[in-house]
């Protein structure tokens, strides 16, 4: 039987050839970036004074994007891109997390932009209401100080201060939180010093 000859050149130098064409647009195209005002990933991050991990970390998650990447690697970043960055950098300074900014990037709707904006706003306020309840626990040990250097200061007296400061009980169990976080030693010696027994104070270290 004889088995026709098929000639594979002409597949290969297909794609051979497109390949060719699309490497020579890329590079058409990174030649004609370069002449206008366009950004390294550097260069871009000197621009609004950040790292560059901080560019490169930005577009892992998905907000920025290299107008062109070259054929050596190089992300070079046009005006829009500038501009979205800006964007994002001020998404961030007002506190908004990096998982909620695409949303607002894109602009999907005026009424998801304002939900979210509106969320981080309560947000805000409900960390500077507890910033406000510290002052005034603050305050409070400040009008006694002796209270600190007493060992005869109890849990209950401790927790009547608190509470006069405006702590509710889930405010008193963040406070423990983040005093066992900061200074976990400190906060070890601050509970015993209120006399209170070794299985309540593993509990409180465990909240």
């Amino acid at each position: 039987m004889v088995y026709p000859v098929v000639d594979l050149s002409i597949g290969l130098g297909f794609k051979v050839k497109n390949t060719t064409q699309h490497h020579r647009a890329r590079h058409h195209r990174t030649r004609h970036l370069r002449g206008s005002s366009v950004l390294t990933v550097t260069q871009l991050a000197n621009k609004y004074r950040i790292s560059r991990a901080t560019v490169l970390y930005y577009e892992r998650a998905g907000l920025l994007k290299p107008t062109v990447r070259s054929d050596n690697g190089y992300r070079w970043y046009g005006k829009k891109e500038a501009e979205r960055l800006e964007s994002i950098l001020a998404y961030r300074s007002y506190g908004v997390p990096v998982a909620q900014i695409q949303a607002l990037l894109d602009r999907e709707g005026s009424r998801a932009q304002e939900d979210i904006l509106r969320d981080q706003f309560n947000h805000l306020e409900a960390e500077i209401r507890k910033l406000r309840q510290q002052q005034k626990a603050i305050v409070a040990l400040l009008q006694q100080p002796d209270l600190m250097g007493k060992p005869s200061v109890t849990k209950q007296r401790w927790v009547e201060i608190m509470q006069a400061a405006g702590f509710d009980e889930e405010d008193m169990i963040q406070w423990h939180r983040q005093f066992e976080k900061m200074e976990p030693e400190e906060h070890q010696k601050f509970l015993e010093s209120l006399g209170i027994d070794t299985d309540e104070i593993r509990r409180i270290r465990n909240f």
